[in-house]
């Protein structure tokens, strides 16, 4: 199962956050341990005071051609594994998702 769906307002996305990964990158999907399908995102800064979630923000935003405060981190604000609203058309944001360059 992909690791978005559509929600009322848009679409939610889970991701899964490697802080201090060394880039700004999205990796493409992978299936976790438990079987659960996530984003794999990794951003260059520390998670501290909400770095890493602003940065993943801004990646998101970038590569989907969103604005940031179209996005917001929903759960998991200090986890590895969030899930993240992006506001907008579910349809066009779902086939932008499986359109993203994978790196």
């Amino acid at each position: 199962m992909a690791p978005w769906r559509e929600a009322r307002d848009g679409v939610v996305l889970v991701v899964r956050v490697t802080p201090r990964g060394g880039r700004d990158a999205i990796d493409g999907v992978e299936a976790m341990a438990d079987g659960r399908e996530v984003l794999k995102v990794r951003v260059r800064v520390a998670p501290e005071g909400g770095e890493a979630n602003a940065a993943v923000i801004k990646l998101l935003a970038a590569a989907l051609k969103l604005r940031r405060a179209d996005i917001e981190v929903t759960a998991g604000a200090t986890a590895r594994v969030k899930q993240i609203a992006l506001r907008g058309d579910a349809r066009q944001l779902m086939d932008a998702i499986e359109r993203l360059p994978k790196t």
